[in-house]
């Protein structure tokens, strides 16, 4: 078994574990509007040993319990949208991506709500439950949606001044608790872009691979210190990419 078909595997063997606690597991807080759950810890713990089994020279970073850097990467959150499955709310998943010497080369993404397994790999698309995806044709910002991810890690007014730039561009707007998610959905074509002043890269690995591989742009996420810190996020497809940048305020390289 390769990378690729061991990320789609997990993902979807580690979100139907989640699953079965949906709305009910043990809830901790870790900060304001940041909380944990029992499960994310059980998920990240089965995610990591199935990877260091069959990849036992592999590093791996995970929302909970931290790693280490390394030249074959695995960036791993157990559940992404917690807020929302703590609360019984059905959008969260599992997000697997994988880095080879910094490259986003495989992403898998499981959403057990809805049944839906989202897998790419550099260079073969992106899929989801078999059927090829691609980012929408839109090419115009009056008629796009952007989802316009929030986090505590950035004042509260930078926030709001994007979603006023978004809007005053004509854009509408959502934000639906799961940057993972989010990007799939711009993968899948259901929304035009996805953008973050802040995101970690737990939350995002697997979706940029889903993004690009389905004819879409992001920006150089993984630079400076992306893995270790974070950094700002955009996604979108060709014909909106500079313009969105340009109203974000995140580029995207040419």
């Amino acid at each position: 078994m390769d990378r690729y078909e061991l990320a789609g595997e997990l993902a979807r063997e580690a979100g139907r574990l989640a699953h079965t606690a949906f709305g009910t597991s043990a809830t901790k807080s870790k900060g304001v509007h940041d909380v944990v759950t029992e499960m994310d810890r059980a998920v990240e713990r089965h995610i990591r040993s199935a990877i260091a089994k069959a990849f036992p020279g592999d590093a791996i970073i995970g929302e909970e319990e931290g790693g280490g850097d390394g030249h074959r990467l695995w960036l791993i959150d157990p559940i992404d949208g917690t807020a929302n499955y703590a609360r019984g709310i059905p959008h969260y998943c599992v997000s697997i991506g994988y880095l080879e010497r910094g490259v986003p080369t495989v992403g898998a993404i499981f959403d057990p709500s809805h049944d839906g397994l989202y897998v790419a790999e550099r260079g073969r698309g992106a899929f989801l439950n078999g059927a090829r995806m691609a980012v929408s044709p839109c090419d115009d910002l009056a008629t796009a949606t952007v989802e316009c991810g929030w986090s505590t890690r950035r004042p509260a007014a930078d926030y709001i001044a994007l979603v006023d730039r978004v809007l005053a561009a004509g854009g509408a707007i959502r934000r639906v608790g799961s940057g993972a998610l989010g990007l799939a959905d711009v993968a899948a074509g259901r929304s035009e872009g996805y953008a973050e002043l802040h995101i970690n890269a737990w939350d995002c690995a697997a979706g940029i691979v889903l993004v690009r591989e389905a004819g879409g742009f992001t920006n150089d996420f993984f630079a400076g210190e992306g893995v270790a810190r974070g950094n700002p996020l955009i996604a979108t497809n060709a014909a909106l990419c500079a313009k969105l940048a340009d109203v974000v305020g995140i580029p995207i390289p040419g």
